[in-house]
C-alpha cells in the first residue's frame, strides 16, 4: 500500500509545475507620454486623465498590469530631448505625444518604439 501512495504522490508533485505557470503573474506594460506643457496645465491633466480611464475600461489598470511614466518638457527644446532619452531608455511599449517639436525630437531618438500623436 506504501508503494501505491509513494506513486501517487509523485503523481501529484508533477502537476506543481503545471498549476505555477498558470498562476503566472501578468506582464505589466509601459505607457511613456512626453508632453511639451507645463505640468499645470489642466487641459492636458484632464486629456491624460481620460486616457488613463479609457485604458482602464478596456482592462489596463495602473499598478496591475500597466504603468504610466509621464514627462513635461514645457517648451524647453533640452529638457525634451532628455526627457524623450530617458523614457526610450525605460523601454515601453508605446509613446504617447503631444505636438510635432516633440515627436521629431521622439522620432530622432527611436525607430522601434511606437509613436502616438495625440
Amino acid at each position: 500500500m506504501r508503494r501505491r501512495e509513494f506513486i501517487a504522490g509523485l503523481g501529484g508533485a508533477a502537476a506543481w509545475p503545471i498549476a505555477a505557470r498558470t498562476q503566472q503573474v501578468e506582464r505589466v506594460r509601459r505607457v511613456a507620454a512626453l508632453m511639451p506643457f507645463d505640468q499645470n496645465d489642466l487641459g492636458v491633466q484632464a486629456w491624460l486623465a481620460a486616457l488613463t480611464q479609457g485604458l482602464a475600461e478596456l482592462g489596463w489598470s495602473e499598478g496591475r498590469n500597466v504603468r504610466n511614466d509621464v514627462r513635461w518638457a514645457g517648451v524647453d527644446f533640452d529638457r525634451m530631448r532628455m526627457f524623450a532619452k530617458e523614457l526610450i531608455d525605460l523601454r515601453p511599449d508605446v509613446i504617447v505625444v503631444s505636438g510635432s517639436p516633440a515627436t521629431r525630437v521622439l522620432q530622432r531618438q527611436t525607430q522601434t518604439i511606437p509613436i502616438i500623436l495625440r
